[in-house]
């Protein structure tokens, strides 16, 4: 069956700050669905629409807006309409890491956000962890990879803004550093080179994602 992200179906349910809200609220979902994070600026909320529906995340021109952990909920469709015998699924947008321009304070509470957010999401949740494909691998992308490795993870690793190398040169360059990182972040279960600006690569990276959404389904009602 080809199932598809019911982009229709997506819908904001909330946007949480609060550590200890957070907490309560993971604990008592016990979610199956999927997390989007990457540096700032890399063009996560163009993604986030682009898999999920238009008006999904928020664009901002000021890198580093997002502050709260902005929680979605959606659906998989057949044929165009909603599964309804399927579990309702999570979309987590988290705040961007590695931005400088911020305070001491606001860098402090992203660190306690984000430590209750991987310390109490569950086994059921994909990591997908997006970059710029212009700017890979960067010292903030080392250190948040070497920070979620511990808590065991199903990641993907995704290169956005494929369309902005223009030449044969720096596509070969990202392509040779494929096989490097999967030697240095063994965990990490796929890699995916996309442009959320022009749609490329994107059928590849929903047929994965929703592959994982079905196991982890499967997984959770031989479990009950």
């Amino acid at each position: 069956m080809d199932y598809k992200l019911s982009k229709a179906s997506t819908k904001f349910r909330y946007g949480m700050s609060n550590p200890d809200q957070l907490e309560n609220w993971l604990r008592a979902e016990k979610v199956i669905g999927v997390s989007m994070i990457g540096r700032s600026n890399v063009g996560k909320s163009s993604t986030i629409n682009s898999l999920f529906g238009n008006k999904t995340a928020n664009t901002s021109k000021t890198p580093g807006r997002t502050r709260e952990v902005n929680i979605f909920e959606f659906k998989l469709e057949l044929e165009g309409k909603p599964v309804d015998d399927l579990p309702t699924f999570w979309l987590f947008d988290l705040p961007g890491y590695g931005h400088a321009k911020v305070s001491k304070e606001m860098s402090a509470h992203w660190e306690k956000l984000m430590h209750t957010f991987f310390a109490n999401a569950g086994d059921n949740v994909l990591m997908l962890n997006l970059q710029d494909a212009r700017h890979p691998n960067q010292k903030s992308d080392q250190a948040f990879r070497n920070y979620l490795e511990p808590f065991g993870f199903n990641t993907f690793m995704i290169f956005n803004k494929l369309d902005k190398l223009k030449t044969q040169k720096e596509r070969s360059a990202l392509n040779k550093l494929k096989p490097q990182l999967y030697k240095e972040a063994k965990w990490v279960e796929q890699i995916h080179f996309i442009s959320a600006e022009k749609k490329q690569g994107l059928n590849e990276l929903e047929s994965s994602i929703i592959n994982y959404l079905l196991l982890q389904t499967q997984l959770r009602s031989s479990e009950e």
